[in-house]
């Protein structure tokens, strides 16, 4: 039985103009103890999939199954096994954190579990604001109180929407270490994030979203197998040549192209040198998931189905 089934899921919403498909058709399962990611472009359909799976918000069509529990037919079930990081930091400001976890439990009926609120404090890095009043707490503390919460009632699933959203590195890495720890303990986890190298090294299946279809669905490692090219990385100072543009991934010097060859990559360097640039640390490395990612997004592909 897989831990969460999408089974023909579709949404559509009413809008001033018509409507406006979220959803169409998603189908995929999740099996138990997968870490699996979830990867798209924003609008393209994930948090409404992640609202679904919750129960926040109902399909237009299709059926959700959470360890076997319709998510409609059966909310109470199947919301008992989920645990749920939402995007938004949305906290009750008249508690102290740990008064928050304790009111958490309690709405899964969970009782005299201070022990595991001790083990969230300390593994999250909260254990010295435990009395501290939510609205005192920085962003990112906010952030690891809503995982604790998240994790309070111990669900088997456990499902992190941009879990990592403007947050210091260093909460990164506690919160991957701990995750990844549930994970190896047998708790399934569903990801989304658009840091995708977050996702290549947490998931071990990746399931790609366009316009609210699914496009790519396959096993991380199968994925950067059909990369088609390396990459050529340098710095540049000045424009790049307009023959380039839709090829090119610029992030401020650093420039990006995709090279299948050696003769391609000396074609590459041989048309800026002619724009009279000069390349500055050239490298070639092999495609990661962000050039997979991007492939995907722009080439037309059918839709993918499990």
């Amino acid at each position: 039985m897989p831990a969460i089934s999408f089974q023909s899921v579709s949404k559509t919403y009413a809008t001033p103009r018509g409507s406006f498909q979220a959803l169409d058709g998603v189908t995929f399962d999740i099996e138990e103890g997968e870490f699996f990611g979830l990867l798209g472009p924003n609008g393209a359909g994930k948090t409404t999939l992640i609202s679904v799976l919750a129960g926040l918000v109902r399909a237009s069509s299709g059926r959700v199954l959470v360890r076997g529990h319709d998510v409609q037919q059966e909310y109470a079930q199947a919301r008992r096994q989920l645990g749920v990081v939402p995007q938004e930091l949305v906290f009750d400001p008249f508690f102290t954190v740990r008064e928050a976890l304790r009111i958490q439990s309690g709405y899964f009926g969970v009782k005299n579990n201070d022990a595991w609120i001790d083990e969230l404090l300390e593994n999250l890095g909260l254990a010295d604001k435990a009395t501290s009043n939510m609205r005192q707490l920085s962003g990112g503390m906010k952030r690891r109180v809503l995982v604790a919460q998240a994790l309070v009632h111990r669900p088997q699933v456990i499902v992190l929407d941009e879990p990592t959203a403007g947050v210091d590195v260093e909460l990164r890495q506690t919160l991957w270490q701990f995750i990844a720890r549930l994970n190896r303990e047998g708790h399934t986890v569903l990801l989304t994030t658009h840091y995708l190298e977050e996702a290549e090294a947490l998931c071990s299946r990746i399931a790609m979203l366009k316009t609210g279809r699914v496009v790519a669905l396959e096993r991380t490692s199968e994925l950067l197998k059909s990369a088609t090219s390396n990459v050529l990385r340098f710095k540049l100072d000045g424009a790049l040549p307009g023959e380039f543009e839709g090829k090119a991934r610029v992030t401020g010097r650093i420039v990006q192209l995709p090279a299948h060859d050696a003769h391609e990559i000396e074609q590459h360097l041989a048309v800026i040198r002619q724009a009279g640039l000069r390349v500055e640390d050239v490298e070639i490395r092999k495609a990661d998931l962000e050039d997979v990612f991007i492939d995907v997004m722009t080439a037309p592909r059918p839709e993918v189905t499990a």
